[in-house]
């Protein structure tokens, strides 16, 4: 079974019919966050041996130990992909549908191509300096049932620009190895979105892609902070909405040699030309 937890402002007459239904535990107002936390917290369970030992989920699990400085399970192997691609610009950019439009690409061209190998995504979210929580936006965006089901995507929070574990995690997925598939091969990485402070992301992949969105001022903001530095490749993303021309004017004007390449990530549009852009490097 899959426990179930429910909260909010229910009828007093409707609790007993949802328990009979199979509800485990029902919060009512009072409840505070951490009985809610720790009631969570109580039903999870161990992975059953045969899922566990999945290289998947394994993979899944190294990353967890590693990205909470755990270390890495014995035997681990590491390897670097052959492409590591980072992703970033401002929040509401649309980054995570557009990485997992990028993923979806690359997993249908691999069937016909296996030299590509798999694909890997690395979702950064902004974790809270209060409270340490983080809201995993990205699983919020992506609309899972479109993403291809042959992609790997975890998603991690992280404060600030802390991207201690990011190499190794890139090279775990990279090591890791299944004897039906061939091996992860490309990983896309997407920063935290946090708007002036992403420079850093360079230094762990190869090929960088900044995300601009017409009438946010982006362009300049990001200029003044010297995030536009950093791009391999300009992405004009939302190209449909007012103001696309003027984006594209600045960004030419900036990029030299550098593409520049519109793209409408919920529709799909620009998608095959952004990919091909990316994998040359």
């Amino acid at each position: 079974y899959i426990p179930v937890h429910m909260g909010g402002i229910l009828p007093e007459k409707d609790i007993p019919a949802l328990m009979e239904s199979g509800i485990r535990k029902i919060f009512t107002t009072g409840v505070s966050l951490l009985e809610i936390v720790n009631a969570a917290a109580s039903e999870v369970k161990p992975l059953a041996a045969e899922i566990g030992s999945h290289p998947t989920a394994q993979l899944a699990r190294d990353i967890t130990l590693l990205h909470m400085n755990k270390g890495i399970r014995k035997g681990a192997k590491k390897r670097r992909p052959k492409r590591v691609i980072g992703v970033t610009g401002s929040p509401g950019a649309g980054k995570s549908t557009l990485v997992a439009a990028l993923a979806s690409e690359h997993a249908r061209r691999s069937e016909e191509d296996d030299s590509l190998g798999r694909v890997a995504v690395v979702a950064f979210d902004p974790q809270s300096p209060i409270t340490n929580g983080a809201l995993l936006g990205d699983r919020l965006r992506v609309d899972f049932n479109r993403l291809d089901e042959r992609v790997f995507y975890r998603s991690l929070a992280i404060s600030g620009e802390d991207y201690h574990a990011l190499d190794e995690i890139i090279e775990l997925i990279g090591g890791c190895e299944h004897p039906d598939l061939p091996a992860f091969d490309t990983v896309f990485v997407e920063t935290v979105g946090a708007g002036q402070n992403e420079t850093r992301i360079r230094t762990h992949v190869d090929t960088t892609a900044v995300v601009l969105v017409p009438g946010m001022g982006d362009a300049i903001q990001m200029d003044k902070a010297g995030i536009l530095e950093i791009a391999d490749v300009f992405v004009c993303n939302k190209a449909d909405h007012p103001g696309q021309n003027e984006l594209m004017r600045d960004l030419r004007d900036i990029a030299g040699k550098r593409r520049v390449i519109e793209t409408v990530a919920t529709q799909g549009q620009g998608i095959d030309t952004l990919y091909e852009a990316l994998m040359r490097g």
